[in-house]
């Protein structure tokens, strides 16, 4: 990257002096794509009965937007690659605007679900630029740990910043300023981009892997598809399993076909890096289990407890904080002094022992006493644990492939979040139904039955969510062998630090 040399004390050789107002921009935007995953959430109850939309169409304003996101981020972080990271987040930017703006003035359930689907095409852009760009920004260690600090705690905590946001919007102005939000904010990166961000060219005589593309976004498709299905139509409907068997197979011959494509899509040595795959592996889990709080919690505080939208998303407040917290002040400040498996491990063993807290809720439980200190924990866990993720995943790769491993991260999350919500809420509804079966003796008691069996299916559910998170755990702990970023940091000038 061409920067200036600012010889102040401290400062690395060759570093940008712009770097951390860029790093604001690239925050911006990051933000921006992850809280939008959830900030319709809360908003989806309006709009449906503005739109005139179904109770089975409904859950597209959802699925439209992941399923377009996570199936296209590995396309989307080789076109970084090959046209260049600035040009590609720009153009990211406009886009995600753009579709914003038009899934705001929706005028029907399907411009809605167009739009929607538009914002994850552009979002697929859009992440993987974003992450390949602070990977190529900062180069020094220690302001790489702080810089991944404040990006891991965007990308713990943007979901939950998304329920608060979409609560106020929704409840003092409109449901569909939860989509109008995003063009103000897309200005401000753009302007930002053109002034602040530098990035070396794409590499031109590259070609993009189109038989790749086809097979590993097909599959990935599907996957995600099938999932966003299982919940709706059951796991042994013949839609859901013939979408799985497709995802496995288009997978399977693009592993094949990467072995032998002229420019790969996803080189594969990218994934069988022990320690990549172990950041891939840990961020998928983890986020099954976050995903899967985060809709419980949602239910679980404005149909059990009655809570307002407002109140939902401020109830979300503490475990932002953690997550802040747990990525800046504690996973940032020790970064360079320990393995990163020293603070995932740990971190998804606090974020399991936080859902364990949660299993324990009933019909009646107190905020204060049964949700919070599990919100605490479970943010505080995730905090530790996403920003050396993040940092050691994007750790060594070459220039070239900064885009396609960024996106490889971002796949591996949007995935997890897809398979945690279909999987736990299947889970928590059979569970559910078999409880109120089981206990409805007298009909007088349906009422509260129906609340038990509710959340007897929640907190079942909840009980899985923590085997995840000790199984990501156990993961990080065997597969990241990678060393403090330090004994890496043997030469003159500082470069990305290895991974061995």
């Amino acid at each position: 990257m061409n920067v200036t040399r600012t010889g102040e004390p401290g400062v690395p050789a060759g570093a940008d002096p712009r770097r951390w107002w860029a790093l604001v921009i690239i925050a911006l935007a990051q933000l921006m794509v992850v809280l939008d995953a959830t900030i319709v959430n809360i908003a989806l109850p309006s709009a449906q009965s503005d739109l005139n939309m179904s109770d089975g169409n409904r859950q597209w304003v959802i699925t439209a937007y992941t399923l377009a996101f996570g199936g296209l981020l590995l396309l989307g972080g080789r076109i970084a690659d090959l046209v260049g990271r600035k040009r590609t987040f720009i153009v990211g930017l406009i886009g995600f605007a753009a579709a914003s703006a038009l899934g705001g003035a929706a005028t029907g359930s399907g411009m809605l679900f167009a739009a929607r689907a538009l914002q994850g095409v552009f979002a697929a852009v859009l992440a993987p630029s974003a992450l390949s760009l602070l990977t190529t920004t900062f180069t020094d260690p220690k302001e790489r740990g702080k810089a991944f600090g404040i990006y891991g705690a965007l990308a713990g905590s943007g979901s939950a910043i998304g329920f608060i946001l979409g609560g106020v919007l929704t409840e003092y102005l409109d449901w569909r300023w939860c989509l109008y939000v995003n063009v103000p904010i897309a200005v401000i990166a753009v302007f930002g981009a053109f002034a602040l961000l530098q990035d070396r060219p794409g590499n031109k005589g590259a070609r993009l892997d189109v038989p790749g593309v086809l097979m590993g976004c097909g599959g990935l498709v599907a996957i995600v598809y099938g999932f966003s299905e299982a919940q709706p139509r059951g796991w042994t409907d013949s839609l859901v399993l013939g979408l799985f068997a497709a995802g496995v197979v288009l997978l399977t011959t693009f592993v094949w076909w990467q072995t032998r494509a002229p420019s790969p899509l996803l080189p594969l040595h990218i994934v069988k890096d022990r320690n990549r795959a172990g950041c891939f592996l840990t961020m998928g889990l983890a986020v099954i289990g976050m995903f899967g709080m985060f809709l419980f919690m949602t239910y679980y505080l404005q149909v059990i407890l009655g809570y307002s939208p407002v109140k939902t998303g401020l109830a979300f407040l503490p475990m932002t904080a953690a997550i802040i917290i747990g990525s800046t002040q504690i996973s940032a400040r020790l970064m360079n002094h320990v393995a990163p498996r020293t603070l995932m491990v740990p971190g998804m063993i606090i974020a399991a022992s936080g859902m364990l807290v949660f299993t324990q809720l009933t019909v009646d439980s107190a905020y204060a006493t049964h949700l919070l200190p599990g919100l605490l924990l479970t943010g505080l866990g995730m905090g530790l644990t996403f920003m050396p993720v993040f940092a050691t995943a994007t750790a060594g790769v070459a220039p070239q492939d900064a885009g396609v491993t960024s996106a490889t991260v971002n796949t591996s999350q949007q995935v997890g979040g897809s398979i945690g919500t279909a999987l736990l809420n299947t889970i928590a509804t059979t569970s559910g139904t078999a409880y109120i079966t089981a206990h409805l003796t007298d009909p007088s008691q349906q009422e509260l039955i129906t609340r038990q069996g509710i959340v007897h299916g929640y907190t079942v559910a909840l009980w899985w969510a923590t085997a995840v998170l000790l199984l990501a755990g156990l993961i990080a702990g065997l597969m990241v062998t990678a060393k403090a970023p330090k004994y890496a940091a043997t030469t003159a000038a500082p470069v990305p630090e290895s991974v061995p």
